[in-house]
């Protein structure tokens, strides 16, 4: 078997391959019009982030069956073109963990003493020690906004530094947080009280632009930002302003929204430092990364073992045939769970109906798993790994089996409890392929769950819906489907619209301003 480098890769890597038997090309210099040439000659393929995979490049790919990305992201392969054709995309996350972390904690004390602005001065000949006066973080509080690898790892280091700790992850149990001997807080807690806050999250539909002109005013005056995340979870614009005005002190930041960050004004700020994207920038990470991305290629060639994919085509194809459209189902409701959940998510429950159900009750749990924390982790989350990291977290599901009769042979049903509320979502699969939602709490109803939707409850009374047709019809916005359920004449009512375009967030305020319209929210899946 042969396999192409397409990317600078530490020897190490390449030792590997040889060591299996396996023929290494390595071309860091080669363009993607001669990859297109000669990658069906090749039965793995190595990249980090400087090779873009496209599609023709997925196309030409004959005999390709494994993409292996030396680091954590994919943004660079078109996962989706090498999914349909079979190929596993795998990255190697965790690689970097200790890197990102370091680097977190030398932006911590850079951006709290000046240390970058003060070498700049010196440099160029002056001494002005009192312009870059700075604070101790001694005895100050540190804000962790995310609690994964990285998160805690900084916690660890950070504790070295008689620094405060506090936490909010949505994910992670008061249990593992007592373990980690970090006090577990709400954002505004977290926001009101951090002196230094420093971002681990994913950036994803709920992170984008979560440090904005709204957020940002409810810091802590003379609060420190710190981002060795990614680009885009602060809004740069809203961050320039509240320095501008003095109520963010200063910031530090690795990443941006758009890379490198050519004229972007915040270069020009005093009051800001950077690096070009260094988190997992040493020796040691990419060596770890290089050595990782061998080892998983070898045992996918080899022995047919599948570790770090994050496409789960290639996991998926030991699900029978009559369950692949539960497993979807299953999916699709763990993601709508995050999207319904208000407060902190403490309990998990799943309920099977069905014999065909029963006899595939492990995997069926695991995709309910799998659509919850595809929202909320930002590695890939596959059938292999979603029971490990849920376990990681501190956050456990239990099953349960439905032996009842209804009007359904085949049902799953989701029990969720958060530390405001409790619910029940349900849904079936009907046909070979029709997934539908047709229980929330008390509401029986049969909504397609795909794309798009808009989801409220209301008094059932007349004018509401015309209502809202009439606001979705300013906005432009077609109506696709239209599902109602209510629990009688003039009671709570439940209202889901199925859309054909994005819904804006503005449109929330208009429906939640009328009159008998309450809990209004947008449903992407």
């Amino acid at each position: 078997m042969k396999v192409l480098i397409t990317d600078p890769i530490e020897q190490s890597c390449i030792d590997i391959f040889k060591k299996n038997n396996l023929i290494v090309d390595h071309k860091p210099e080669i363009s993607n019009q001669e990859i297109v040439k000669i990658i069906s000659d090749y039965d793995a393929l190595v990249v980090r982030s400087g090779t873009k995979i496209t599609s023709e490049i997925i196309n030409a790919a004959n005999s390709l069956k494994v993409i292996g990305r030396a680091g954590t992201g994919v943004d660079n392969i078109d996962v989706q073109s090498a999914t349909r054709k079979g190929i596993i995309v795998m990255n190697t996350p965790g690689g970097n963990t200790i890197s990102t972390a370091e680097h977190t904690i030398s932006m911590l004390l850079s951006v709290a003493r000046n240390i970058p602005q003060a070498y700049e001065n010196v440099k160029s000949g002056k001494w002005d020690r009192k312009k870059f006066r700075g604070v101790e973080v001694f005895g100050k509080t540190l804000g962790l906004v995310g609690l994964g690898k990285i998160g805690r790892e900084v916690a660890l280091r950070a504790k070295g530094l008689s620094i405060k700790i506090i936490g909010y992850d949505p994910l992670i149990s008061l249990l593992v947080a007592n373990e980690l001997k970090i006090e577990l807080v709400s954002l505004e807690d977290l926001y009101q009280r951090s002196d230094f806050i420093s971002i681990h999250t994913p950036l994803n539909d709920e992170t984008k632009y979560l440090f904005n002109s709204v957020t940002l005013k409810k810091c802590k005056k003379g609060v420190r930002i710190i981002n060795c995340a990614r680009g885009g979870i602060i809004d740069e614009v809203a961050l320039l302003d509240s320095i501008n005005s003095g109520h963010v002190a200063a910031a530090a930041l690795d990443v941006f929204e758009v890379e490198p960050p050519k004229n972007s004004p915040l270069l020009k700020n005093p009051n800001i430092i950077f690096t070009p994207h260094l988190g997992a920038a040493t020796d040691e990470a990419q060596e770890k990364v290089s050595i990782q991305i061998a080892e998983q290629i070898c045992d996918a060639l080899l022995k047919g073992n599948i570790v770090g994919a994050v496409n789960a085509s290639a996991l998926e194809d030991g699900i029978p045939e009559d369950i692949k459209a539960y497993t979807i189902l299953g999916e699709k409701l763990g993601s709508l769970m995050e999207q319904l959940s208000n407060g902190k998510l403490k309990e998990v429950s799943v309920e099977l109906r069905g014999n065909l159900l029963h006899q595939n009750s492990a995997i069926l749990k695991i995709s309910v798993l799998k659509g919850l924390l595809s929202r909320l982790i930002s590695e890939p989350i596959n059938y292999i790994n979603a029971p490990v990291i849920a376990e990681s977290l501190g956050f456990l599901l239990s099953e349960k089996k439905d032996f009842d009769t209804g009007n359904f042979n085949q049902l799953i049903s989701v029990y969720f409890k958060t530390d405001k509320e409790d619910h029940i979502i349900s849904g079936t699969v009907i046909g070979n392929s029709q997934i539908k939602l047709v229980r929330v709490d008390s509401f029986f109803i049969e909504a397609q769950l795909e794309g798009t939707m808009l989801y409220y409850s209301n008094i059932d009374k007349p004018g509401i819906l015309a209502h809202v047709s009439n606001v979705l019809a300013k906005n432009n916005i077609n109506i696709a489907g239209l599902a109602l359920g209510r629990t009688g004449k003039g009671e709570k009512a439940l209202t889901i619209i199925s859309v054909d375009s994005h819904l804006p967030q503005n449109l929330l305020n208009d429906l939640s301003e009328f009159e008998g319209i309450i809990n209004v929210k947008i449903i992407e899946l």
